[in-house]
């Protein structure tokens, strides 16, 4: 039961993301994405008369989903099923943390959550495969490509994983700064060494607007830094106020069951 709760209040919290992030796409990043698209088809355009002048007739695909529907409803649709999910990840995730951490306060397990899940989720997987506008890159490459940022991200995550474990190790030999400090070094060893092993990719057309492409990756980093901050601020903020309601203590106190302390959240 207590995991259904935190559940549907991490997808809700997920959905109010959603929300945020929309609004934030919408006024920012979509602009960017226009401009990319632009730049596409001016390189088509001149690509099509280059070889028009040789006879050669390209034939023009037709466009299977309109660009003012994938900036609306399909922007939409993919924003807030993305951040509702990740509000149910992010759910059980604190449901299993929670009471396994050192702070009994759910807001600050919940900010935690948060810090650590952009970085193993976005932020060093994006070090070795930037986000693109739609319209960069070889169509033919797209699978690779993505299965490449699926393996970075993965093994970030799981080497996140090992390094919390490992803290928690170490702490009982050494005190919380230092298991912290040898805890991140294997964490940032595994990604490097992982980093350099994967091949690079770099499609991006050397007359492409930098200023452009820098403006489209900063707006994807605050997309991301928007849900995850909701989800830590909100997800914590609701769960300690629904914990003092329920049982009338403050910042996840321990309470008794039985005769066994342990900390609950509802």
């Amino acid at each position: 039961m207590m995991v259904r709760t935190l559940l549907i209040r991490g997808m809700l919290v997920g959905f109010l993301a959603g929300i945020l992030v929309f609004s934030f796409a919408k006024v920012f990043g979509e602009p960017q994405v226009d401009h990319a698209i632009a730049f596409e088809s001016a390189m088509d355009e001149a690509k099509a008369k280059a070889d028009l002048e040789r006879g050669i007739h390209d034939v023009e695909e037709p466009e299977l989903v309109s660009r003012k529907l994938q900036a609306s409803y399909g922007l939409l649709t993919g924003v807030m099923v993305y951040s509702t999910a990740f509000g149910g990840l992010f759910a059980l995730v604190f449901s299993y943390a929670n009471g396994r951490m050192k702070s009994t306060d759910p807001r600050v397990v919940s900010v935690l959550l948060a810090i650590t899940g952009i970085i193993a989720v976005y932020v060093v997987p994006s070090i070795k495969y930037p986000a693109n506008p739609p319209s960069v890159g070889n169509p033919d490459t797209i699978g690779m490509r993505t299965e490449l940022y699926f393996i970075m991200m993965l093994v970030s995550l799981l080497g996140m994983i090992a390094a919390t474990m490992l803290q928690g190790r170490l702490r009982q030999q050494y005190n919380a700064w230092t298991a912290t400090y040898l805890a991140g070094a294997c964490y940032i060893l595994i990604v490097f060494t992982t980093g350099e092993l994967l091949p690079a990719v770099n499609e991006v057309p050397s007359n492409f607007p930098a200023d452009l492409l820098w403006n489209f990756r900063i707006d994807s980093l605050g997309m991301q830094i928007i849900m995850w901050t909701t989800l830590g601020l909100g997800f914590g903020a609701f769960t300690e106020y629904a914990n003092r309601n329920r049982f009338g203590y403050r910042n996840g106190a321990n309470i008794q069951l039985n005769g066994v302390t342990t900390r609950k959240c509802i």
